[in-house]
């Protein structure tokens, strides 16, 4: 009597366990980003009778292609400054109103050195700085 034993091999691939890992997967993304999100707490904020926001000073700086440096506050007539005196006079303004910020006007011919001086001066004082473009 001869006996045949069965050891076959299906040639299958069960899906459910992969199904199970990526759901969780999911979930687990899904419960990560709603307890990491940055605006919680809800505010209800007054409202005021002013249609515009305060904004912050100005300080425009100007470089024309000769090289010279105007500096004109908020809409004040610019005055002609000295570019080794342009360090003391913007630390001046600034000791004055901390929430000022410089406008850089600088002509497309100017050397690149003139346009860096008023960056490092702005980065040495903790100035916020606004390089501008036209359209």
């Amino acid at each position: 009597m001869s006996l045949k034993r069965r050891n076959r091999v299906e040639a299958t691939f069960a899906m459910s366990s992969m199904t199970d890992l990526v759901f969780l997967l999911l979930l687990f993304f899904v419960m990560a980003s709603t307890m990491a999100s940055p605006n919680d707490i809800k505010i209800n904020l007054p409202t005021a009778r002013a249609k515009k926001a305060t904004q912050p000073q100005v300080a425009k700086v100007s470089i024309d292609n000769l090289g010279n440096y105007y500096v004109a506050i908020g809409r004040s007539k610019p005055q002609l400054v000295d570019p080794e005196s342009l360090e003391g006079y913007l630390s001046g303004i600034q000791s004055s109103d901390s929430t000022m910020y410089i406008a850089l006007h600088a002509d497309e011919d100017v050397a690149y050195k003139e346009v860096v001086r008023v960056l490092d001066i702005a980065n040495e004082h903790h100035m916020k700085l606004v390089v501008a473009t036209k359209r």
